[in-house]
């Protein structure tokens, strides 16, 4: 067990990494997909929306589109009244149709594999393209979503105040080939452990092995 807080980055970044690898051996990606263009629509619905509803919708759009030739063939109006459950629908669904067609008519209905033409599909911002490339292609990224972006501010990864800096910090502190699977390690055990409301900064694992002498801080009802 420590006995005092690891004193540099460096140190606490390599105790996050062995210790998550060691809780999470296997990184099995949490939204239901069977290609690149699925995943893509995927991670899309994902935003401020739940892996699980994202999950429990998919199933219908996917029977309708399951090609960028099908779902540039939907109504937007239908898949609209399909992901509602997903919030920001009517953004959702125009962008899903958008991009769909634009894979169509620029790239032979296939997802493109490089991060310039992934975030010039509409709804497509650096974190989901992030997603596709590091999960569906294999190329090295570190995507930050609100989990890893309180964690690494949490256990001092970084003092970036925006998910950019966040990004830049921990891509520089852990190996590339670690970066995929340590950034849903993160995720897994933000969940798990360390959300928001169910840590204070000291309360979990790993919040008190980095910070035995940390003060609580108020948690958020």
């Amino acid at each position: 067990m420590a006995s005092r807080p690891c004193p540099t980055r460096a140190a606490r970044a390599a105790f996050v990494d062995k210790r998550l690898a060691a809780l999470y051996p296997e990184t099995p990606i949490p939204l239901d997909h069977k290609d690149a263009f699925t995943l893509l629509i995927a991670v899309l619905l994902s935003a401020q929306c739940t892996d699980k509803r994202v999950n429990l919708v998919t199933p219908a759009l996917f029977a309708l589109g399951p090609t960028a030739e099908a779902m540039a063939r939907v109504p937007v109006a239908e898949i609209q009244r399909i992901i509602r459950p997903c919030g920001l629908s009517p953004q959702k669904a125009r962008a899903i149709a958008g991009l769909s067609r634009i894979l169509v008519g620029k790239h032979g209905g296939a997802v493109p594999r490089t991060f310039g033409e992934l975030e010039e599909l509409p709804g497509v911002g650096h974190k989901t393209a992030s997603v596709v490339m590091s999960q569906a292609f294999g190329v090295p990224a570190f995507p930050v979503d609100t989990h890893i972006h309180r964690l690494a501010q949490r256990w001092r990864l970084t003092n970036g105040r925006s998910v950019e800096q966040t990004e830049r910090d921990l891509k520089a502190l852990f190996p590339e080939d670690r970066w995929n699977s340590l950034h849903l390690r993160i995720i897994f055990y933000g969940r798990e452990y360390c959300s928001a409301r169910g840590c204070d900064g000291t309360g979990c694992e790993i919040c008190r092995e980095l910070f035995p002498g940390r003060r609580p801080v108020a948690v958020k009802k």
